[in-house]
């Protein structure tokens, strides 16, 4: 999954794009290098982020989705918390909603989803962008994401939405602290065990820096080392800004590895 930031703040300034137009080269660029969704965002959600307006949010996200539209087939994911957003998105070509709030921030968000028969990612965060990581607590955090994603997939359902447009996502680095990232990453079979396919979030995040001591620009390796280990324990979609490169490492990797599983289950 390819990330196209429509926004002017996102964390990793490479990733931004000023206008529809680079929107739509960026998506072609990452489409041509291997990517299978791509991801379109209008408001970013890094630590410390205020929330848009959504009037801004619609002018930056409608466009950009139409535009790639109109010179791709792709299937496209829009990152956003609000219905009225994801309906234009919706209605200008994209296929699937990414909901940092797993549909619970906006009451219309959950029959909209249902009525118009889109994917849909729930991703787990404790707080808000603005201030999720100045204090995040858990007793056992992967237990707690892992039960929230499955009563949020079991609330899905039942307001229409079918099992198999479902995916769930941890949501790393959102209201979580180094420990609980490194915990949650470490013990993601108990999400993948729920059986709807897992996205990660992992590329170019303050973890790896924490980790690595590097900047956003120099944890290019750090973020390909943790996709291949999240891969190893279950995650099946990366939402990354480095699409040649993720493939590349998650195809040598999964190659051995997947071969290495057969053979264990002989």
């Amino acid at each position: 999954m390819g990330i196209v930031n429509v926004t002017p703040d996102s964390f990793f300034s490479p990733s931004r794009r000023e206008d529809a137009i680079a929107a739509a080269e960026a998506a072609l660029a990452m489409e041509a290098q291997g990517a299978a969704i791509i991801d379109v965002g209008g408001e970013s959600t890094r630590p410390g982020s205020d929330y848009v307006e959504e009037p801004e949010e619609l002018e930056r996200v409608v466009p950009a989705i139409t535009a790639i539209r109109a010179r791709s087939g792709i299937p496209l994911s829009v990152d956003t918390r609000r219905a009225s957003v994801a309906a234009a998105a919706l209605d200008a070509g994209a296929d699937m909603i990414n909901d940092i709030t797993a549909l619970y921030g906006d009451p219309a968000m959950l029959g909209l989803v249902a009525a118009k028969g889109a994917a849909v990612v729930l991703m787990h965060m404790q707080g808000e962008p603005k201030s999720m990581q100045l204090s995040p607590s858990y007793a056992d955090c992967a237990l707690e994401v892992r039960d929230f994603l499955a009563r949020a997939a079991s609330r899905a359902m039942a307001a229409g939405i079918g099992e198999d447009r479902i995916l769930v996502d941890p949501g790393i680095g959102f209201g979580k602290a180094l420990s609980d990232n490194l915990e949650l990453l470490s013990r993601l079979g108990a999400v993948a065990d729920l059986g709807y396919p897992v996205l990660v979030g992992l590329s170019r995040k303050t973890f790896v820096g924490a980790i690595t001591g590097k900047d956003a620009e120099g944890r290019l390796a750090g973020s390909l080392g943790a996709a291949c280990a999240a891969y190893a324990r279950g995650a099946r979609v990366f939402r990354v800004h480095d699409v040649a490169a993720t493939v590349d490492a998650l195809a040598v990797y999964a190659a051995i590895f997947d071969r290495d599983s057969e053979r264990r289950s002989e």
